[in-house]
C-alpha cells in the first residue's frame, strides 16, 4: 500500500526549491536529505517541457531529496536534478509516496498509523458489526475514525479509548462503545 507523505506545491524562488504541503508524523525522518521517494501525479495536468510546445514533462517515478528546511511554517525541499524554478514548476501537485512496508511500527502499543487501522472491522462489545473503518480524519481536538455504516452510511467516531478501548490488529477489529446517539448522527 501506498502512503502519501507530502504533496509539492509551487515552486520557492529559482533554484529549484518547492513546498511541499507535509502529511506526515515524522516529516524530519521523511524528508531527510538523500531519502528517495517514489511520485505519483497529481491532478495537476503536466505543463509542456522546456523542449519545445506539445512535448510533455515526465515526472520521474522517484525524486532523491537534495535539502530540506522549515521557512515561515512550510517545508521547503530540493530534489536532486531540480535546477530552476520551471523544473520545479513542472512537479507542482505530484504526491511524494513510500511503501507500507518501509513505514516501522509505532513504538508506542497504544499509537498506530493511519493505513493499520483502514479497513478493520468495527464492532460493540456484545460483537454487533456497526461497519468498516474506510479511512481516518485528523480533526483538531481528536482523530476520527470514517465508518462506512452497514446501512451504507457514514458515522465518525472519534479515536478516543473512552469510544475505542480496543483495536484488535490481529483480529482485523476495532470495538467501538458509542454513547447514546452517536450513530444516529
Amino acid at each position: 500500500m501506498q502512503l502519501v507523505v507530502g504533496r509539492i506545491g509551487k515552486p520557492h524562488g529559482i533554484r529549484g526549491e518547492v513546498t511541499v504541503e507535509v502529511r506526515t508524523d515524522e516529516p524530519e525522518a521523511r524528508f531527510a536529505p538523500g531519502t528517495v521517494l517514489r511520485t505519483e501525479p497529481g491532478a495537476v495536468p503536466p505543463p509542456e517541457s522546456a523542449d519545445g510546445p506539445g512535448v510533455l514533462f515526465r515526472v520521474p517515478a522517484k525524486l532523491t531529496i537534495e535539502a530540506a528546511r522549515w521557512h515561515q511554517g512550510r517545508m521547503l525541499v530540493a530534489f536532486d536534478g531540480v535546477l530552476d524554478r520551471e523544473g520545479a514548476e513542472a512537479l507542482r501537485g505530484t504526491l511524494l509516496v513510500v511503501d507500507s512496508s518501509e513505514v516501522a511500527p509505532p513504538e508506542d502499543p497504544e499509537e498506530f498509523h493511519d493505513h493499520q487501522l483502514v479497513g478493520l472491522a468495527a464492532v460493540t462489545p456484545s460483537g454487533e458489526r456497526l461497519g468498516e473503518v474506510v479511512r481516518i480524519d485528523h480533526a483538531p481536538s481528536s482523530d476520527l475514525l470514517v465508518l462506512r455504516r452497514t446501512e451504507g452510511q457514514t458515522a465518525l467516531i472519534p479515536f478516543v479509548r473512552a469510544i475505542v478501548p480496543e483495536v484488535d490488529l490481529a483480529g482485523g477489529r476495532v470495538i467501538v462503545d458509542p454513547p447514546a446517539g452517536l450513530l444516529d448522527l
